[in-house]
């Protein structure tokens, strides 16, 4: 026997020694579950990001967690009886193409013993499995899988899989204790993205019921008009049009942004665009007099923010012939478009915004139109890039107009909003009138 006084063996110290690296290990592996698991609900819950995104997110850190080559979340349809979405990751470019033209999976083999028994599995032979039901052609090898289920609210979203660690060992406890963590994490982060989701879609389905339609006709000009959202996450914006004919044979057109991105912004442009279309079917004077009239009831009677806005006029101007009169209030120039000739900015110096100051003057501008033109209003959005000056945008829009300036106007209008300078973090708004030949 060794006296308890003994010092201990060479041999008993590095077995200390070994069980100790192995607790530190364990230790560090938990730091960096944490880390990721915190960076993956703050990612959700600071960025918002899209569902897509998080679920991409999910599988991610799932695989950096485990050391897995392969990671997967499936999503279960409504019935929750198979997959309606599966998101892979770690697929390479070969594998992807080996794959191409394979069905996604839907739920069987051992992916549907996770639906039909949702809790934690670990496997380390799938072949092995009561449940394996193999792979298809073209699906790269795979002997281990480990599983768990995604919960939001109390019912099983999807699970979540990882699949063949890069060190060839199977997965083990701790692998496992990570999978559990991270699917119970990433329903609470999927329940925020859905419900975020939602309610940008809801904010951008308020916007668009806001805009008006234009009318059937506004003979004998034609008209076209696009609004576009933010594609940044969460921003709703102000950005309005509308046109109509007046009853003195002149066509009336509009196009503003009222500060803000959110849904205040949205409600705010409402407002001002109902007021502003009142004023100027009404009212037969200048833009520059309909558009100071709002400025002041607006002061008076509201609390909407600084708002821009350009009010034009297309008047006869006999005995032959149209009229551009226009006032601006801190927006971009209209761009006019001439048959056989480059598009250019009708440019003037711009009055302030609405909601400024009430006390400085307005002004009226005017200029001929030529038969078969086109003037095309639209917000800034359309044209601002945080990566380059606001001159450059315009250069770029007055060119894409130039190019495609013999297009249907619908089709032309469209294809500006397509093909945009803009880096989209803005919405945008275009509204286009042709003139008759």
């Amino acid at each position: 026997m060794t006296s308890s006084s003994e010092e201990p063996t060479p041999y008993s110290r590095m077995r200390l020694g070994a069980e100790l690296e192995l607790i530190a290990e364990q230790l560090r592996a938990l730091a960096k579950a944490q880390d990721k698991l915190h960076d993956l609900y703050e990612a959700v819950l600071g960025r918002q990001v899209e569902l897509s995104v998080v679920l991409e997110l999910i599988v991610s850190t799932a695989i950096d967690l485990t050391g897995a080559r392969y990671g997967a979340l499936g999503v279960l349809d409504e019935d929750g009886a198979q997959l309606a979405l599966f998101v892979p990751v770690g697929l390479s470019e070969q594998e992807k193409a080996d794959l191409a033209g394979v069905e996604l999976p839907r739920g069987h083999g051992l992916l549907g013993h996770l639906i039909t028994h949702p809790e934690p599995l670990r496997v380390d032979d799938i072949s092995a499995h009561p449940g394996s039901a193999g792979f298809p052609p073209g699906h790269p090898p795979m002997r281990t899988l480990l599983g768990a289920p995604v919960n939001i609210r109390g019912k099983i979203y999807g699970n979540l899989y990882v699949s063949e660690r890069r060190d060839g060992r199977p997965f083990g406890p701790r692998d496992e204790a990570m999978i559990v963590a991270l699917a119970d994490a990433a329903g609470l982060a999927v329940d925020d993205a859905r419900l975020y989701e939602q309610i940008r879609l809801d904010a951008e389905r308020f916007q668009r019921l806001l805009l008006p339609r234009l009318p059937d006709h506004v003979a004998p000009f034609d008209a076209a008009a696009a609004y576009r959202p933010a594609t940044t996450p969460g921003r709703v914006g102000g950005d309005w049009y509308d046109a109509l004919l007046v009853p003195d044979q002149a066509c009336a057109a509009v196009i503003g942004d009222v500060v803000g991105h959110d849904l205040q912004a949205a409600a705010a442009m409402a407002q001002v665009r109902n007021m502003l279309r009142a004023l100027f079917y009404d009212v037969r004077t200048p833009p520059s007099a309909v558009l100071t009239r709002l400025d002041r009831a607006l002061e008076a009677i509201t609390e909407v923010p600084v708002t821009t806005a350009c009010l034009a006029r297309i008047e006869p101007a006999p005995p032959a012939g149209w009229t551009l009169h226009w006032s601006t209030a801190g927006h971009p120039p209209p761009l006019l478009i001439s048959p056989g000739q480059p598009a250019r900015y009708l440019h003037t110096d711009p009055d302030l915004p609405l909601g400024v100051d009430t006390a400085l003057p307005r002004h009226d501008h005017t200029h001929p139109l030529p038969e078969d033109s086109t003037v095309v209003f639209f917000t800034d959005g359309l044209i601002e890039h945080h990566e380059h000056p606001i001159e450059e945008g315009l250069g770029r829009l007055a060119a894409l107009a130039t190019a495609h300036a013999d297009l249907p106007l619908v089709d032309f209008v469209q294809t500006l909003a397509d093909q945009h300078p803009s880096d989209g973090h803005d919405d945008m708004a275009i509204l286009a009138l042709r003139i008759p030949q």
